[in-house]
């Protein structure tokens, strides 16, 4: 029977541009051994996660212009502390013990990366909201 361990990393994507390289650093490593393939992972419920964020702000989101609103992004995940330590827990759950072990070890920096990461992808996919836009 496989462990939890096992699990969450036989659910994980592949990522083949996530390179693996001797002389990288360890945060780095962490990064794209286990964050990237997390946050892949975790698509579906980051974009969901922003749509109801978008909503709860009274959907100022959509009055917005296209620069403004990749700056909304990126600020509403930085200064809203409540709504990135959601966003933190819905990829740091997906981390194995051993995973987690080296996460708490520097944990402020991995926060850092990880939420750029995050922060871009969303920005990446903008257009996911457009067709929210269209319903409300």
């Amino acid at each position: 029977m496989m462990d939890r361990t096992q699990k969450l990393q036989s659910i994980r994507p592949l990522i083949a541009s996530a390179k693996i390289l001797p002389n990288m650093s360890d945060d780095e490593r962490f990064q794209n051994q286990t964050l990237r393939p997390i946050i892949k992972l975790q698509n579906d419920l980051l974009l969901a996660s922003y749509q109801n964020y978008i909503h709860k702000m009274k959907n100022s989101f959509y009055e917005l212009k296209l620069e403004k609103r990749m700056v909304y992004i990126a600020n509403s995940i930085q200064k809203d502390v409540k709504f990135r330590n959601s966003l933190k827990g819905m990829i740091i759950g997906q981390f194995t013990v051993e995973e987690y072990e080296i996460y708490i070890k520097n944990s402020s920096a991995l926060n850092k990366r990880m939420m750029n990461m995050v922060i871009k992808r969303i920005q990446d996919q903008i257009q996911f909201f457009e067709k929210y836009e269209l319903v409300q």
